[in-house]
Parts: C-alpha cells; structure tokens; sequence
C-alpha cells in the first residue's frame, strides 16, 4: 500500500536532497524509501525507475539553476553578465553537488521537450553571448566552450583537484578575465579552414 503523502514531486524534491548529501551516483531507491520509512515498491507509483528518478531531479535543477542564473544577469551584458552568469552557475553547482550532477546527465530530447529549465538556459546563454557579437555555428562553439571550462573547473573544484596554494576564487576570476578577452576576440571563421 502506498503511502498517504508521497507524489512524484516529493519524492524527486527529497531525492535531491539525498543526491546532495550522499552524491547522485549514491542515490538508490532503496536510499530514498527509507528515508521515508517505506518498502521499494511504494515509490514505484510515483516514479519508474532510478533513471526516471534521476531525470526529474535533473529537470527540477536545470529550472532552479537557470532561475538563479537568469536573476544574476538581468539587465547585464559583456563581461558583466558574462561574470554574474558563471558565479551563478558555480554558486548553484557548489551548493547543490547532486543536483548539479543531475544536469550533467545525457538525458534524450524527448525527456526534455517540456523542460523550460533546459530551453531557457540555452537562451540565457546564446542571450549573453551575442553581446559580444556572436552568431551561429560560433555561438554554440562558445557555448560549449563556456560549459566545459566551467564544468571542468566546478568538477576538479568538487573533488579536492586543486592543491596548489593559490586562492580558488582568484584562479576562478582571472579564468572569467580570460574567457572575456577570449569572447572579445573570436577568432573568425575562413571559408578555406574547416575544422
């Protein structure tokens, strides 16, 4: 019998929460059920499986990191939004190890077709971009270039990769400098060099 109280939306709010504490990677739904104080199979009235688990927390973390993302650059451009963009981005990732997992999960185009989160942060990221005069393919070149730096630097950060005695926080501002002066300065594209 399941039990009264239990939705998918609590589950995948309070999966979230586990996915911080323990690491997605250490989420089970033998973990989640017993934080609820109930059998396995109670949780499969609300959620398929781990993967469909794991989906919905990366839909609910693309909608709450690309509100806080979206916040940080109102009314903000070049390297002003540039900066607010990807302290945004870190911040939420720092705070929420699981969930930021979670959206770095390859997740199908049809689990995301109704997710606002995911549309909205490539808008919010193309949006950034053409401020430094950008256009397509290079806007997404510069949006994957954006998303493994910061990915890369948010991973090694999360895993004690940084041992030097330099001050994390300034390695991370002198990298937005360069990314800055690298926007500014996209190299173009010549008809002849296709790479």
């Amino acid at each position: 019998m399941v039990r009264v109280g239990l939705t998918a939306a609590r589950l995948t709010e309070a999966a979230a929460e586990l996915a911080d504490e323990i690491g997605l990677d250490k989420l089970t739904l033998s973990a989640l059920a017993r934080r609820f104080g109930v059998k396995d199979a109670s949780l499969y009235s609300h959620v398929k499986n781990l993967r469909d688990l794991r989906v919905r927390i990366a839909l609910r973390a693309s909608e709450g990191m690309t509100d806080r993302i979206a916040t940080a650059v109102a009314g903000r451009a070049g390297k002003d939004a540039l900066v607010a963009f990807a302290d945004a981005y870190r911040g939420y990732a720092l705070e929420h190890p699981g969930r930021y997992a979670a959206t770095q999960m390859r997740i199908d185009p049809e689990e995301v077709a109704d997710s606002a989160g995911f549309r909205r942060s490539v808008e919010l990221t193309y949006g950034m971009l053409r401020a430094y005069g950008l256009t397509e393919p290079d806007l997404t070149d510069a949006g994957r270039l954006l998303r493994s730096t910061f990915h890369g630097y948010i991973h090694l950060e999360l895993s004690g990769g940084f041992g030097h005695s330099r001050d994390v926080q300034a390695s991370w501002s002198r990298s937005l400098d360069a990314l800055h002066v690298l926007l500014e300065n996209w190299p173009s594209r010549h008809d002849g060099n296709k790479r």
